[in-house]
Parts: C-alpha cells; structure tokens; sequence
C-alpha cells in the first residue's frame, strides 16, 4: 500500500506501508542511526512523538521477543525504513516486526529513500513531518506538518510517567540479563515506606533509592537493580515531603521525552532534592538537574541518536563508545562537565563541585549498545554509601 512521507518544508518521499492503511502519523522526523535493537528503540518511551527513520538498511531480521521490551508497549509515532524483513530468523523471535507494530496501532513504511532523507534531515536538521496513506498530495501533507507543535516548548512526560509508585521486580536468573517486571506498591498511611529488606551482589544491606520515572527504560531499573539497590519508582509530581517521608538513600533521575525547560514543578522539586540527597540523572534526568542547578538547555540540530557516539570521559581520560538518543543539551553554564561528545563537543556529564551529584547525557544502560559507560552505576551507588556513611 502506497505510503507518502512529507516534512514541513516540502520535501517528501513515497514508500509503501507495511502496517495496512495509515490514516494519518505525525510527529518530529528524526534518524537512528544504529545497525540493531529496533525493538529497545519501539519501546524507549524517550521516543514518544517522533517518526524515527533508521539509516541501517534492513530491520526486523531477527524479529520481536518479549525479553527486549525496554517498557510496556511502543511509543514513537512511526518507523521509516529502507526495507522489513517480514519472515525473521532468529531463536528468541516470538513475532514478527510487522506484527509487533500492528499489534500497537503504530505505522511502519518500507522503500523509502533513507539515505535521501538522513541527509536532508542531517544538513536541515530535524522537522516535523506528517504520514498518511489516504491523502497523497504533498503540499497538503506538508502543511499539515506545520500545524503540529514543534518539540521545543512540548512536555510529553505525562504521556509516559506512572500515575503511581512501584518497584522493580528482578529476574536474576536470566540468562541474558533481561526480564525483570514492574510491580505496583503501596505506601503507608503516613506516607513512608516499608522498603524490602534486600542484599546487594555482595551480601551487603541494599541502597535505597527513589527512581523519578519520567519514562524510564527497564535495562536502567535492570542495572541499578543487579549494583544492589532496592527501588522505590515514582511519578514525577513526588513531592520533596513525600521522598522524606519514605527516607532513601539516594535519588535517580530517569530519561523521558519532550523539551526538560518545561517542567517547572519538578525542576523546583529538583533543585530541594539536591541540597538533600546524593542524586544522579541520565538523558532528560541530566538535563533537568542541569536546571535545578541553575543551568539551561537548548535544542539540537537534529540530535544524537544512536549506538556508537564517541564521549570522553574527562575524569578518567578514556574514550567511550556511548548509546545515545537525545535531541537537547546541556551548556556549559555552572555545572562541572565530566564528559564531553567527540562529535560535536557538547556536555556528555558533568558533576557538581560540593554536592553529590553526577550525570550523564548518554545511556550507560544501552540496550541496546556497548556496554563502556556501565561503570557509572558503580559510580552512582559508591558516592550515594559514602554520602550515607559521612551522615
């Protein structure tokens, strides 16, 4: 089924739908250009409202399995593709990518020209672009794209966060060190916790840390789950009285979608939190404690999305080979950088001089992607027992 592709300033590109009828799927046109783990990029929530064209040009080969899910279901607007292998050929495949997307309500499109449109996007930057299989005529898709809301000045976290808290329930003997699931909690009527009385790798008492989910990916919960800390995940309007009254070690701050500038409450509730408690942050996390610290953000040309993005560690003096997917940055403005991308010299991380706090701008998580920067886990869980031992 014939499928058109229109940007905002006129540029379009015909390919056919994989997905059966495409009444119509908007949203910002971004490109990934990582050669696996388009399934870990269908379920990261940091992707809601935006059209993800891949530059790899085969996808869905090893199909869908449901130990991959980096959460609950897909939540970009629609995947562009060279071509989809629709009969996959792999042990752990349960459903086929085509299947998978229908099952989602989301579109996908095959024969486009991806080349064409990563560059376009590359030398033009990201745009808003719209995807219909019942209305072909360019020009009117095209105007249709610039009536949607750019992403600066959107805040899309209330489309992913948790209404509620809960905490994470892992699978230990898995294999590939996937599985695990979310699993609601109540708290006490005075507002604390009964936190498990869990065990680090190690046999040591677990540390107790208070997730802020603004539309984390599971391998994060994963991780700072396996480094021995017990978790208590929560919304983003968890005030500053309700984490004392639940009393944790440490605070986290997940990835999320949308523009960080425009989440004033939680960056105020934030800026509390960090004259508090030893904190750390990833991806729009980083952005927002850069905020509370009274630094700012600003928008990318076209992002960094990917699987192979070169950062320097300036604490260490190492190159990392870093998973990426982010279209804001940090500047350099009162924050002490510890990380710097290769590519085009933004802030990859930084730390705060007196408080304990650190950051990164990339995902030590992965999944998918090199594992180089997991180290910061480690990192995060040693500064939230030092911080904890001195108090």
């Amino acid at each position: 089924m014939k499928a058109l592709l229109a940007l905002e300033d006129g540029f379009f590109l015909e390919g056919e739908s994989f997905t059966g009828p495409i009444d119509e799927a908007g949203g910002e046109v971004i490109f990934n250009t990582a050669m696996t783990g388009y399934q870990e990029l269908l379920t990261d929530p940091s992707y809601t409202g935006q059209m993800v064209c891949m530059t790899w040009p085969l996808v869905g080969n090893y199909g869908i399995n449901p130990e991959d899910m980096e959460s609950g279901r897909i939540h970009l607007s629609a995947l562009l593709v060279k071509e989809c292998c629709k009969v996959p050929s792999n042990w752990r495949s349960t459903e086929s990518l085509p299947s998978f997307l229908m099952r989602h309500g989301v579109a996908g499109v095959e024969g486009l020209d991806t080349r064409a449109l990563t560059l376009h996007l590359r030398n033009h930057g990201a745009m808003r672009g719209i995807l219909s299989s019942s209305e072909l005529d360019p020009a009117a898709l095209a105007a249709r794209a610039r009536s949607l809301p750019g992403m600066e000045g959107q805040n899309l976290v209330p489309r992913v966060a948790p209404a509620a808290p809960y905490r994470w329930i892992a699978d230990p003997g898995h294999a590939w060190g996937k599985g695990g699931r979310p699993q609601a909690v109540t708290l006490n009527p005075d507002g604390s916790y009964a936190w498990p009385a869990g065990t680090g790798p190690d046999g040591t008492p677990a540390v107790r840390i208070v997730v802020y989910d603004f539309g984390i990916k599971w391998n994060i919960l994963r991780l700072l789950t396996a480094h021995g800390m017990e978790l208590l995940i929560v919304p983003p309007s968890f005030s500053f009285d309700q984490v004392k009254a639940v009393a944790p070690d440490g605070i986290f701050l997940s990835n999320g979608p949308g523009d960080p500038a425009t989440l004033k409450d939680e960056i105020a509730t934030i800026a509390r939190l960090a004259d508090t408690y030893p904190m750390a942050g990833i991806c729009l996390g980083h952005q927002l404690l850069a905020h509370a610290l009274g630094g700012s953000t600003a928008k990318l040309k076209f992002g960094h999305h990917g699987c192979n993005h070169p950062v320097k560690n300036l604490l260490t003096g190492k190159i990392e080979i870093s998973s990426q997917n982010h279209g804001f940055h940090v500047l350099p403005e009162n924050i002490e950088p510890t990380h710097i991308n290769l590519n085009d010299h933004t802030v990859e991380g930084f730390r705060h001089p007196a408080k304990p706090i650190i950051t990164v701008q990339h995902h030590p998580e992965a999944a998918s992607g090199p594992t180089d920067c997991r180290p910061f886990f480690t990192y995060f869980k040693d500064m939230v027992l030092e911080h904890k031992t001195r108090n």
